[in-house]
């Protein structure tokens, strides 16, 4: 017995692989943060293209007075181009004009979506207040995102949404023809 206590005391007294011991209790956790920042940087650079793919889409359809289908699936490229080198496929947008005609009233001229249900004319959008003046309208673009973790932990991803707003920059509203 006595020597069994001799052994756990210089066991006790040992410093050889003190380092190794630290090192393996530590290391977990420095590749879980490393791996966290790395996928955190992931997803807010494909937040901002979120919000760079609407901000361009909203600028293309406000320089024109009068866009067709095939202005639209141009404009609706564009939005997928500016998401790389992400899956431009998986993003949802949706275009809306909404107008504001001489007594006040605010209404939903038209509404076209890929990916999104375009807005019923019957519905009005929510609005940030003091947006619209009489006789005047803006271009309303939503987008929608879901990102997909490389690594595979999060499930169905995130849902990364935006909302553009842009004043037409020909006439005072964008007919659709």
């Amino acid at each position: 017995m006595k020597r069994a206590l001799t052994l756990l005391a210089e066991f006790g007294r040992a410093r050889e692989g003190v380092s190794a011991v630290e090192f393996a209790l530590i290391a977990p956790v420095m590749v879980a943060m490393y791996l966290g920042s790395a996928e955190l940087t992931q997803l807010l650079t494909a937040d901002r293209k979120v919000t760079g793919a609407s901000n361009v889409v909203a600028d293309l359809v406000a320089q024109d007075d009068f866009v067709t289908d095939n202005d639209l699936a141009d404009v609706y490229e564009a939005g997928e181009a500016v998401l790389a080198p992400y899956d431009g496929a998986q993003l949802a947008l949706r275009i809306t004009s909404v107008r504001m005609n001489a007594d006040g009233e605010i209404f939903v001229d038209w509404s076209e979506g890929r990916g999104l249900q375009p807005i019923d004319t019957d519905d009005l959008p929510d609005l940030p207040e003091g947006l619209l003046a009489p006789m005047n309208s803006i271009v309303m673009v939503e987008a929608q995102y879901v990102y997909s973790s490389p690594l595979k932990y999060n499930g169905d991803g995130w849902t990364l949404t935006d909302t553009a707003y842009m004043r037409p920059r020909r006439s005072p509203w964008v007919r659709r023809g």
